[in-house]
């Protein structure tokens, strides 16, 4: 069995090894930075208002709290609000990643197809621009149904004491990272005839350490606002190393042994 401290910090490696491949492609990164920055600018102004409308709504949210006493009510209202913060917080970055892949598409499959260039021949999928892009909203707003009502819970787990302020983080990013990292791979798995997001699981559920390794550091980069405007570019040479190594396939361009799928 592997080491899981080993594949956390391999996973967590690959978004290095994206950054120094995307950075001798400027040209790609640059215009990879475009439908980031886009969709930032939307997604920050909605955060914008979720944190000036924050009072109003925990008010809304908790008011069993009225009748308690000013420190108890004040005390309760800051948990229920950096719950709230942090269940939008993830949601947003799941949506905002879920956005950017679909407006950037045919982009992101070019960076990915750059990259997989430098380890041999790049497989071609048949199939006709409009049908993939269908299909990658499809799965983007499939994605988005299962994160919200798990983001939700998350959100009441937050009123936990203890539990609230210590699992519940690590839980929202394991969990964002995770649905993250099953975009980011898909453009490699679909260019092989590998089109349901069930290809995409199976296969991250075999090296799920190395999948959080490279997952949740994305995704506390991307919850930085604009950070992903660097960041998705990086990401998505990093997505396309991790998809080669979970279906077996070398990233070096030296040789090496693939992995054994157990």
């Amino acid at each position: 069995m592997a080491n899981p401290v080993r594949e956390f910090a391999v996973g967590a490696g690959l978004l290095a090894r994206g950054l120094s491949l995307i950075v001798r492609r400027p040209r790609l990164f640059l215009l990879g930075a475009l439908p980031p920055l886009i969709t930032s600018v939307l997604f920050v102004g909605v955060l914008v208002v979720l944190l000036a409308e924050i009072g109003p709504m925990v008010r809304a949210v908790t008011p069993f709290a009225n009748d308690w006493g000013p420190d108890a009510a004040g005390v309760l209202r800051v948990l229920v609000g950096i719950a709230l913060i942090a269940g939008a917080i993830l949601l947003m970055v799941i949506s905002f990643t879920s956005l950017t892949l679909a407006l950037g598409s045919p982009l992101y499959d070019k960076i990915s197809e750059s990259v997989e260039a430098e380890f041999g021949d790049v497989p071609v999928l048949a199939e006709s621009v409009s049908r993939g892009v269908r299909r990658a909203v499809r799965q983007a707003l499939a994605l988005i149904a299962f994160s919200a009502p798990v983001a939700f819970l998350l959100f009441l787990a937050g009123f936990i004491p203890l539990i609230g302020q210590t699992a519940v983080p690590a839980a929202s990013a394991s969990f964002g990272g995770w649905m993250l990292a099953t975009e980011l791979v898909g453009a490699p798995f679909e260019r092989r005839g590998m089109l349901r997001l069930a290809d995409r699981r199976r296969a991250m559920r075999r090296r799920r350490f190395r999948v959080l390794g490279f997952a949740v550091p994305t995704f506390l980069l991307m919850a930085i606002p604009f950070a992903s405007v660097v960041v998705f570019p990086v990401a998505t040479a990093g997505g396309t190393l991790l998809a080669r190594q979970l279906l077996g396939e070398r990233t070096s361009t030296r040789f090496s042994p693939p992995i054994r799928r157990s």
